[in-house]
C-alpha cells in the first residue's frame, strides 16, 4: 500500500514515520519550499511523550526540551501565586511519561531526521496541493506546478487551511472567537532569574491571560498572550507587531509581565478562529489529521499532542486492516471523533475561565480560583487528557 500525506507538520511527519516503522511505503507532499515549523512553544503531556518513547525517540526528544517541575496559576496584577499541578516526577510516576516543554521547530526536527534515516527522499517539497482526486481504489494529488502524484491512500494533514479538507467537503466557516494572540520567544538569560524557572505559568486576568514557559533546554522562555479585542482577524502565525503594542495591551499588569514583553525578539500577532468540529473526516480512501480535521484554540495545550495521537492510531488501523483501506481510515475516524471533538469544545470553555471578570480586583480572585482550580476540578479537566495511549487505545467499533 502507498500512503500519501499532503503536510510535512508535526502530524504529517509523525504519522509517516509510524506508517515507515510498519513497513508500508510513505510520501510526503509539503508546499514550502524548506522543512521547518513555524510557531514557537509546545507543552507536551504525557499523552504526546509516551508516543515519542513508542516510537523509540524519546531519549532524542527530551536532549532538545525542557524538564519543568510543575505549573502555577499567577494572577495579573499582583503576582498572587496558586498551584496548578506538579510535573517532573510526578507526571511519570502517575502516567508513566515525562512532561516537556519543547520549542516546536526542536519536535520537528526529530521527526525529521528520523524519517529521513528510516525512508530517505520520502519528503517532497515545492508540492502546494491545488486538488485531489479518487477514482475506483487509486487516489491522486495534484499540485499548482503541474505535478501530480498517486496512491492507495491520502492523508490530509496540511493544516488549519486544509486544500484537502476543503476538496472533500467545501470551505470551512471560522469565526472570529473575540481573542488575538502575541507569540513570541525571549532568550532567558536576559530576564530575572525567577522568570527562568522550570516552571509554566499561566497568568489570568479579566479579558485576558499570558502564559509562559521555558523550552529547548531552558535556553529560551516562550511567551503567548491572549487579548479579547476584534480590531485584528487575521489568522496568520507570521504577522509582525511591535513591543509597544503588545505592552500596550497588558498596561497595568504585573512587573513580570512587562519584563518579559520588553525581551520578546519578535512579537507576532494572530487572530484566534473558531471552528466547530467536522462530524466526519473521510471520504473512501481520503482522510485527515489534525488541524485540518480539528482545529483547536491552544487553552489545553493539546493540538499538537492531537495530531500525535492522531497519527498513532491512523497507522495502527491501517496495519489492522491493511487489505481494507476504507475500513481502516472509518476505525480510524471512529476512535478519535469523541476525544477529539470533547478537546476542541474544553479548550473554548477554558478560555472563558482565564478571562473571567471575576479576576479583576484579589478579593474576587482569591475565591474565584479557589473555586475553579480545586485539586477535584484540575484532575476533572486534565487526567482524561494526560492518560490517554493511542498505542493501546481499543480499535474495536464503538
Amino acid at each position: 500500500m502507498r500512503i500519501l500525506i499532503a503536510g510535512a507538520g508535526i502530524g504529517g511527519l509523525m504519522a509517516a514515520l509510524a506508517l515507515a516503522q510498519k513497513g508500508f511505503e510513505v510520501a510526503v507532499y509539503e508546499q514550502a519550499a524548506v522543512l521547518g515549523e513555524v510557531g514557537a512553544g509546545v507543552q507536551m503531556s504525557a499523552n504526546g511523550s509516551r508516543l515519542f518513547d513508542e516510537l523509540g525517540l524519546g531519549d532524542e526528544l527530551s536532549a532538545v526540551a525542557c524538564h519543568p517541575t510543575g505549573k502555577e496559576i499567577r494572577l495579573w496584577s499582583s503576582g498572587q501565586t496558586w498551584k496548578l499541578f506538579d510535573l517532573g516526577a510526578e507526571s511519570i510516576e502517575r502516567y508513566g511519561h515525562p512532561y516537556l516543554m519543547l520549542h516546536r521547530a526542536d519536535m520537528h526536527r526529530v521527526l525529521v531526521d528520523a524519517l529521513n534515516q528510516l525512508r530517505p527522499g520520502c519528503v517532497h517539497l515545492n508540492h502546494k496541493v491545488k486538488d485531489i482526486r479518487q477514482e475506483g481504489p487509486t487516489v491522486s494529488l495534484h499540485f499548482e506546478h503541474g505535478a501530480s502524484a498517486v496512491g492507495d491512500v491520502l492523508i490530509g494533514a496540511d493544516g488549519v487551511h486544509s486544500v484537502v479538507r476543503r476538496c472533500l467537503f467545501g470551505a470551512d466557516q471560522p469565526v472570529f472567537t473575540g481573542c488575538m494572540a502575541w507569540r513570541g520567544l525571549i532568550p532567558a538569560e536576559q530576564l530575572s532569574a525567577h522568570l527562568q524557572r522550570p516552571i509554566g505559568i499561566n497568568w489570568v486576568g479579566p479579558g485576558r491571560h499570558v502564559v509562559h514557559y521555558p523550552v529547548r533546554r531552558g535556553e529560551l522562555v516562550n511567551f503567548v498572550g491572549i487579548v479579547e479585542r476584534d480590531d485584528w482577524q487575521q489568522e496568520s502565525w507570521n504577522e509582525r507587531g511591535s513591543k509597544a503594542e503588545c505592552a500596550q495591551d497588558f498596561a497595568g499588569w504585573h512587573s513580570d509581565v512587562q519584563e518579559m514583553i520588553a525581551h520578546i525578539e519578535t512579537p507576532y500577532k494572530w487572530a484566534l478562529m473558531g471552528r466547530p468540529p467536522l462530524p466526519t473526516w473521510q471520504q473512501g480512501r481520503i482522510s485527515l489529521l489534525g488541524d485540518a480535521c480539528h482545529p483547536t484554540l491552544p487553552f489545553l495545550a493539546q493540538g499538537a499532542m492531537m495530531a500525535l495521537e492522531d497519527a498513532i492510531v491512523l497507522a495502527r488501523c491501517l496495519e489492522r486492516f491493511a487489505d481494507q483501506p476504507e475500513t481502516a481510515l472509518s476505525r480510524y475516524e471512529a476512535v478519535r471523533l469523541e476525544r477529539t471533538s470533547k478537546i476542541v469544545v474544553g479548550s473554548t470553555e477554558n478560555a472563558k475561565r482565564f478571562h473571567n471578570p471575576l479576576l479583576s480586583d484579589a478579593q474576587g480572585a482569591q475565591s474565584y480560583v479557589s473555586s475553579e482550580w480545586t485539586t477535584e476540578k484540575i484532575n476533572a479537566r486534565y487526567t482524561w487528557l494526560f492518560e490517554y495511549n493511542a498505542a493501546t487505545v481499543s480499535l474495536e467499533a464503538a
